[in-house]
């Protein structure tokens, strides 16, 4: 009996640790293995990542993903397109849905708790956006109402540094800026690139507020301990930084908005 329960049992710890390999299969050999890498983006987040007129993925971290895929799989068209939401791009990465992250993903110490961040490409802070730029300073935000995306850099700025302004949060950047249109709060925060961007395309609006809180940087994520595909990204951002790549898809994909002139404090690109 006692010889039977020990095969039992070293079957059973037999089993356990192969589907322990299993869930820590090698993520780059897997993709090599498929033929196609998956990608998390936004699908209403332009000019980064969107869906444009004709049904595409489209913007700067959909060109970035597509020389990603080049690079990796030989053809850029060997990419899949997960769209994903600010508060699910942790979940879609631990739960295998998706690869890589490049939407637009701002590094922070909490999310490097439970996901690899690469080589950053860009810098960021925060913007505040409000009917023709009323909104300046953080004291003009008392008693009023703004509005953050859940998940975002922006909602968990305000939820520890100012717990008594009033957030309302959406899932969706689509939701969050029709919200501040409609006149449901007196301002929005978000990234300052996307503000600006928007504000631009939104006549009556403005960016009263530029930079708020302190730079941060934006990464490509792959899940936690996923280290091979971590060092190949690692790599592949840092040539595509230095030899031109970036300041291509800058001037492909953001120019028009932010200028010539703003690439050097936007970029990591030498």
């Amino acid at each position: 009996m006692k010889k039977i329960l020990g095969v039992v049992l070293a079957s059973v710890i037999g089993l356990f640790f192969i589907a322990c390999g299993n869930d820590n299969t090698d993520t780059l050999e897997a993709i090599k293995s498929k033929g196609v890498v998956t990608i998390g983006v936004f699908s209403d987040k332009p000019p980064f990542g969107f869906v444009n007129k004709n049904g595409e993925n489209d913007g700067f971290d959909v060109y970035v993903s597509r020389q990603i895929a080049k690079d990796l799989l030989g053809d850029s068209s060997k990419v899949k397109f997960e769209l994903v939401e600010a508060a699910n791009r942790v979940e879609f990465l631990k739960s295998g849905k998706v690869d890589i992250i490049m939407a637009n993903f701002t590094k922070t110490k909490e999310r490097e708790e439970v996901v690899d961040f690469a080589t950053p490409y860009m810098k960021v802070a925060l913007g505040i956006v409000s009917k023709d730029g009323n909104i300046k300073s953080v004291e003009d935000l008392k008693g009023k109402k703004l509005i953050v995306n859940k998940g975002t850099t922006a909602d968990f700025y305000f939820t520890k540094n100012y717990p008594e302004i009033e957030l309302i949060k959406f899932d969706q950047n689509t939701e969050a800026f029709l919200a501040l249109k409609d006149g449901r709060a007196e301002a929005l925060a978000h990234d300052n690139l996307l503000v600006f961007a928007w504000a631009k395309e939104n006549p009556g609006f403005e960016v009263g507020l530029s930079r708020l809180g302190d730079e941060d940087v934006i990464a490509p994520a792959v899940k936690k301990g996923d280290t091979k595909l971590l060092e190949w990204l690692n790599k592949e951002i840092e040539t595509l930084n230095s030899n031109g790549f970036m300041k291509e898809a800058y001037k492909n994909t953001l120019s028009d908005i932010y200028g010539d002139s703003n690439l050097e404090s936007v970029l990591f690109a030498k």
